[in-house]
């Protein structure tokens, strides 16, 4: 018997030389199982290149439009021949705003505090800003040492609210009151507050922007 027989076998499952039968399991499953998963994934990387080559050639059509968009949406985009910018002036069109000039403006100045010659002082300026200075002095008894803040403008309730805006540039921080008067005259009347007048470049400044109201800061893309 050889002694790579085991004991108790013998015949024809007795061993000799040296070779020997293989116990293990073949691995033929196994390799099987590995080639179809390689397949698969082999697949799926094709497909995912195939798709990546489709985006790349279809780009500039997708830029293009992308572009296009932007182009419609945004308001700093260059317009396409003849068309007109949204918000331009068109032929004809009237002024947003329209002021009254300093000198169709009548004010009375009133001085409602203990300075004295306050009144005078300020209606002399307001002259040279090319208002129309009508009656000056003291305030009424209803507004004499009785106006704590800077001033009032004081007019009609039918006057033109343009007036008081136009007014308004001069004197800083002041308040609007209207009386039971039927003229277009506007009553400046001066308070503890008040200081002096705004100066001339700022209100002037001021009457410009009025004038022409800037636009709203268009949107960036």
């Amino acid at each position: 018997m050889s002694m790579l027989t085991p004991p108790g076998m013998g015949g024809k499952y007795r061993v000799t030389g040296t070779a020997y039968p293989r116990l293990s399991r073949p691995r033929r499953r196994r390799r099987i199982v590995f080639t179809l998963l390689g397949a698969v994934l082999g697949l799926a990387v094709l497909a995912y290149g195939s798709l990546q080559l489709i985006h790349v050639f279809r780009g500039d059509g997708d830029s293009q439009g992308k572009r296009g968009t932007a182009a419609k949406n945004c308001p700093s985009a260059k317009p396409e021949p003849g068309a007109v910018p949204a918000g331009a002036p068109t032929a004809g069109a009237t002024p947003a705003v329209v002021l009254p000039k300093p000198g169709d403006i009548t004010v009375n100045v009133y001085n409602a505090t203990q300075r004295a010659g306050l009144a005078k002082a300020v209606g002399d300026e307001l002259k040279k800003r090319g208002f129309t200075v009508g009656q000056v002095g003291n305030a009424p008894a209803d507004f004499d040492k009785k106006v704590p803040g800077t001033g009032i403008l004081l007019g009609s309730a039918k006057t033109d609210k343009a007036v008081y805006s136009v007014l308004g540039t001069q004197i800083e921080g002041d308040t609007l009151q209207n009386d039971a008067r039927e003229g277009a005259d506007v009553d400046l009347i001066l308070g503890d507050a008040f200081t002096q007048l705004s100066p001339p470049e700022a209100a002037d400044k001021e009457l410009a922007l009025l004038a022409n109201p800037q636009p709203a800061p268009a949107a960036t893309c």
